[in-house]
């Protein structure tokens, strides 16, 4: 008989997942507010930017956040996997004191269908447009959908180029929505924290609605000088710090780092952290109380 993709996953581990989950101990320390888990064999978008050629267990995510002494993770539908989250929910239903998940659906959903995934511990939905037009925030189903996201107490992820985030983000503050910045808000490379999308994102801070993640700065590099963005990561954490404080940042390790994966590891995205947020009281905070409270972790 044939398995799901879940099963396959966990027939092919060591049960490390189920090892680390079953600890009595599942209170609150630290929280990776970006990660992804999926395995070969999925069923992928057709028209889609990337396609890994391994697997991202959720016995290695767990592996990972052990070793770096972080009790739980938010997990991020991959965008090649498109609104299909089944594998997702899978790993939300197998761990449920662990993880938190941010899913991709179309603004069309049923409500109970969103009303189930809040009870499967869905704390989200995120928008990744990159490659893809841009969509009218403007049209009735958006403005439904996300008061639809507002009365759940959720968040929308945004995940695009910096230049179009007042397209984006103006329309979903008007409608009340808490948001969520991806990846520093990807400035353009060369431009980096001079890039205007970007000023515009540190213009937000006052909002009390937009967090940033802190997280995938290898994405916003520029050129083989800086290949894990380090350098970038320091200069922008610090314009973020003095925007929107500590309260309204979120650290991610974007595992498995995919494109990325020759530039960091898990264990080095852990430790830019403490480059980036070098106050220890700070960076307590973007690694667990601002986090605790977004994602709807339990004391």
């Amino acid at each position: 008989m044939s398995r799901s993709p879940f099963e396959a996953a966990g027939a092919d581990g060591d049960g490390f997942a189920d090892r680390w989950h079953a600890r009595t101990d599942a209170s609150v320390s630290a929280i990776d507010g970006h990660a992804h888990v999926f395995v070969q064999g999925l069923p992928m978008l057709r028209e889609r930017r990337h396609t890994p050629d391994y697997s991202a267990t959720v016995d290695d995510y767990a592996r990972q956040l052990a070793a770096q002494r972080i009790s739980h993770g938010v997990l991020v539908q991959p965008s090649f996997l498109g609104t299909d989250n089944t594998f997702l929910l899978g790993v939300l239903a197998r761990y449920p004191k662990r993880f938190r998940a941010v899913v991709v659906v179309e603004p069309e959903i049923a409500e109970a269908r969103l009303e189930a995934l809040a009870r499967c511990g869905v704390v989200g939905v995120r928008l990744n447009l990159l490659g893809t037009a841009l969509p009218d925030l403007a049209q009735p189903s958006w403005q439904r959908f996300m008061a639809r996201i507002k009365a759940l107490d959720w968040h929308i992820e945004v995940q695009r180029q910096a230049v179009d985030l007042p397209y984006l983000l103006n329309p979903m503050l008007r409608s009340g929505c808490k948001v969520v910045v991806d990846h520093f808000g990807r400035p353009e490379p060369r431009q980096g924290t001079a890039d205007p999308g970007f000023q515009y994102l540190l213009g937000q801070g006052d909002s009390g609605q937009v967090w940033v993640k802190l997280s995938g700065a290898y994405r916003c590099a520029a050129g083989h000088a800086d290949p894990a963005g380090q350098a970038f990561g320091e200069r922008a954490s610090r314009l973020l710090l003095q925007a929107f404080s500590s309260s309204r940042l979120l650290w991610g390790s974007d595992w498995p780092h995919t494109q990325h994966r020759q530039w960091v590891d898990f264990a080095a995205a852990k430790a830019s952290l403490a480059q980036w947020v070098p106050d220890p009281l700070a960076r307590l905070n973007v690694l667990r109380h601002t986090a605790q409270d977004l994602f709807k972790f339990s004391q």
